[in-house]
């Protein structure tokens, strides 16, 4: 091992510290929050125009520093109609893979989601939304690239670990209302809250009954109307308390839309800024070319840690789509729907 690649590892170590002492046990975050739905509120699932939405988002965060941070997460969501009223269900599935550290911590997570979504109203878009997501995480980790002093005396790592992997059950509730703001019904905005590992899952290679995942609470809400016939803004915030913690991720983006029918679009072009609290600064681009998206963010860092980060933050790619299907009960010519 070279003399650069050991400072490295020394400052990621003393940088991992420093994150534990600020945020210990807090999940894995998406700046690209808005991408990742289930992740927020699974009552958020089915609030879109169209049958179905695949988003795929990937994370690179700390490159400055040795095996930094490497997330990936892939939603689905498939939302019908329900009997011949207005309301609807969505059926949801989140998978999750975080990856980091010079011994391979990896999490995996594989979460179906189902929700319900009432209509409230016989006119316009108003709907009070339930949701469920739980399955299954696996955690583990590359025992044999941990170095200890034990090692140096012969006697392997000195922990007294039975396995590097662990497995536990998780899930999470959360409700949202969603309505139209006027007669637009691309005026819109929600509210929702969630409320995340309710049943305390054990969070221990020690197998150790009294070390639990915390339980988080999300609060979400968004806006969205229309500044111009071809232009509209977005605005989205999430609020996260986890284990006497808390985290504030907000900002805007702005929409221009490119082509003669304002309806119906060739391209959409956006553009904004998010900030998490005391933490980043996120410019974010997304172009949209239906039924595709993509989106790219930056985390500039301008907390204390950017010393050792030299200012790197997180680079977020995702792409999404969203569409219809050619069947009997697609939501294509529903009048009433749930939507953001």
């Amino acid at each position: 091992m070279t003399f650069l690649k050991k400072i490295k590892i020394v400052c990621f170590l003393f940088l991992v510290q420093a994150l534990w002492k600020i945020a210990p046990a807090q999940d894995i975050h998406f700046s690209q929050f808005f991408e990742t739905p289930l992740l927020r509120n699974p009552s958020l699932a089915g609030i879109f125009t169209g049958d179905v939405r695949a988003q795929a988002v990937y994370r690179d965060q700390w490159n400055s520093l040795t095996n930094a941070y490497r997330t990936g997460s892939l939603n689905a969501e498939y939302k019908m109609p329900v009997g011949k009223s207005n309301d609807f269900m969505t059926a949801g599935l989140e998978i999750l893979y975080d990856r980091a550290g010079t011994i391979g911590w990896t999490t995996t997570q594989l979460l179906p989601a189902f929700n319900y979504h009432k209509s409230l109203s016989n006119e316009k878009n108003r709907y009070l939304s339930l949701g469920f997501m739980g399955g299954v995480v696996q955690q583990y980790f590359d025992r044999s690239k941990i170095t200890t002093n034990s090692t140096y005396n012969g006697l392997g790592d000195g922990e007294s670990l039975q396995t590097a992997s662990y497995t536990f059950l998780d899930g999470s509730v959360g409700m949202s209302y969603n309505s139209s703001l006027n007669d637009n019904p691309n005026n819109n905005f929600f509210v929702g809250a969630a409320y995340h590992h309710f049943n305390h899952p054990r969070n221990s290679f020690y197998k150790a009954a009294n070390i639990q995942l915390p339980s988080k609470w999300v609060f979400s809400g968004g806006f969205k109307f229309e500044v111009t016939d071809y232009s509209y803004l977005t605005i989205q915030a999430d609020h996260s308390m986890q284990n006497g913690f808390n985290e504030t991720v907000a900002g805007a983006m702005y929409g221009f839309k490119l082509g003669e029918d304002p309806d119906r679009p060739d391209y959409t072009i956006h553009g904004g800024m998010f900030m998490r609290w005391n933490d980043a600064l996120i410019p974010v681009v997304k172009l949209d070319y239906a039924p595709f998206s993509v989106v790219l963010s930056y985390d500039v860092n301008v907390s204390p840690l950017k010393t050792s980060s030299y200012g790197r933050g997180g680079f977020e790619m995702s792409v999404s789509y969203i569409g219809f299907l050619n069947k009997y009960k697609s939501t294509q010519n529903s009048t009433l729907c749930p939507r953001f």
